[in-house]
């Protein structure tokens, strides 16, 4: 797949008309509803396409995460923002377990995919911290944090009603965007939905912090509207088995398991497949795309 684009930075609140550039928002305006697919161009010029069509190694996986019940909403948590990036591998230079993430949209009335959708995701790193809020997200846990946290870094709580701060957590109640304490944009990104309904990220194996179960966090963008917020988990054993691993040994003290989690449900989990030197993960969300409560 190509991938030319990536890297380059879209910002919402630039919409102009033209060639000039294209925001999220504008991106997905011009994305919209229709069929067939949608190209626009950034301020440096480069063309937005849809991801080509996946391997043919998704079509098993994807037929075991079928579902066409309407994907389990959730809040955006304390740490979303519009990083502005339309790219596919978010991994920067953290350092993890290679995870391949593939998400197919459908809409949950018809069970069609979803094409020219735009699919965001979010999450934090194997300290427990989230790019663009380093200072916010402390990660919570004993021991030495792995390399990459900075030095003097906050030992206390999280916002309130934030992971870890004693609050309701990011399970219950909504929240409004986040204003971005730091330049770091890591871990997040973009993509657009093909002809199948299907982006790819490649990012690492998510950390933990105090009171979540591990996860990644992700919304769904149609029409130009937010037509889901969802999060989604791994398998503990599988769990287990990469936070024994380098860089994530070294955070020490998990306190919440997929069993003990405010948001966690079974069909949340990700469908996991060994591939290379990593995984590959994916998951069915289906979206209400005309947002009429089906």
């Amino acid at each position: 797949m190509g991938h030319d684009h990536e890297g380059q930075r879209v910002s919402r609140r630039r919409l102009i008309t033209g060639i000039s550039s294209l925001g999220l928002g504008g991106l997905l305006a011009a994305c919209g509803s229709g069929s067939g697919t949608a190209a626009v161009t950034t301020s440096t010029g480069a063309t937005v396409t849809p991801q080509a069509t996946t391997a043919k190694d998704l079509t098993a996986l994807f037929a075991e995460a079928n579902t066409c019940a309407l994907t389990a909403t959730t809040t955006q948590g304390p740490y979303y923002f519009d990083a502005d990036k339309i790219r596919s591998d978010i991994r920067e230079d953290k350092q993890g377990v290679r995870l391949r993430v593939a998400v197919k949209v459908q809409d949950s009335e018809t069970c069609k995919p979803l094409n020219n959708a735009v699919v965001e995701i979010w999450h934090c790193d194997a300290a427990g911290l989230y790019s663009g809020a380093e200072a916010q997200s402390t990660g919570g846990g004993g021991g030495a944090p792995p390399s990459g946290v900075p030095s003097g870094a906050p030992t206390g709580p999280p916002p309130s009603g934030g992971p870890g701060g004693g609050g309701p957590g990011d399970g219950q109640g909504d929240m409004g965007d986040l204003k971005p304490t730091d330049d770091k944009r890591y871990l997040r990104g973009a993509q657009v939905t093909n002809g199948d309904g299907i982006v790819e990220f490649t990012t690492i194996w998510p950390g933990w912090y105090r009171g979540r179960t591990i996860h990644i966090h992700a919304m769904v963008h149609f029409s130009n509207e937010r037509v889901l917020t969802t999060q989604v988990m791994f398998d503990e054993q599988l769990n287990s088995a990469v936070m024994a691993k380098a860089p994530y040994a070294e955070h020490t003290g998990r306190d919440t398991f997929n069993d003990g989690d405010n948001i966690y449900k079974d069909e949340m989990l990700m469908k996991i497949a060994e591939e290379d030197d990593g995984y590959l993960g994916v998951i069915v969300f289906s979206a209400d795309s005309d947002k009429d409560g089906a």
